[in-house]
C-alpha cells in the first residue's frame, strides 16, 4: 500500500503563488508515476499534471507555464508549485500515485483558495 499525504494548501490573492508537497509512504518502491489532479465545487476533478519516474513531466494547458511540478531529493516527495494563480484555480488539489501494477493511490486532498 501506498500512503500520500498533501500540505501547503491555503488562501493566496490572484497573481500570488503556493506550493503543493505530497509525501507518500509505504510501499513507495513500487511507484512508477505521480499525479496531481483538482476538483473545483461542482465540477469534475480535472488532472493538472504528472510526473514519471524518469522526471518526464506534463501539464494540463490551463496551467502550462504557470504550474510546475518537481521531485524531492528522496523522489517520495512531490512539489506542486503554482504561480499566477488565478480565482479559477481554486480547487481542493490532490495527490494520486500510480504503482507499477497499475494500482492508483489517492491523498486526502489540500484546499487551495485564489482571492480577487
Amino acid at each position: 500500500q501506498v500512503q500520500l499525504v498533501e500540505s501547503g494548501g491555503g488562501l493566496v490573492q490572484a497573481g500570488g503563488s503556493l506550493r503543493l508537497s505530497c509525501a507518500a509512504s509505504g510501499s513507495i518502491y513500487s511507484i512508477n508515476a505521480m499525479e496531481w489532479y483538482r476538483q473545483a465545487p461542482g465540477k469534475q476533478r480535472e488532472l493538472v499534471g504528472g510526473i514519471t519516474s524518469s522526471g518526464s513531466t506534463n501539464y494540463a494547458d490551463s496551467v502550462k507555464g504557470r504550474f510546475t511540478i518537481s521531485r524531492g531529493n528522496t523522489k517520495n516527495t512531490v512539489y506542486l508549485q503554482m504561480n499566477s494563480l488565478k480565482p479559477e484555480d481554486t480547487a481542493v488539489y490532490y495527490c494520486r500515485a500510480k504503482t507499477y501494477g497499475s494500482t492508483w493511490w489517492w491523498g486526502q486532498g489540500t484546499q487551495v483558495t485564489v482571492s480577487l
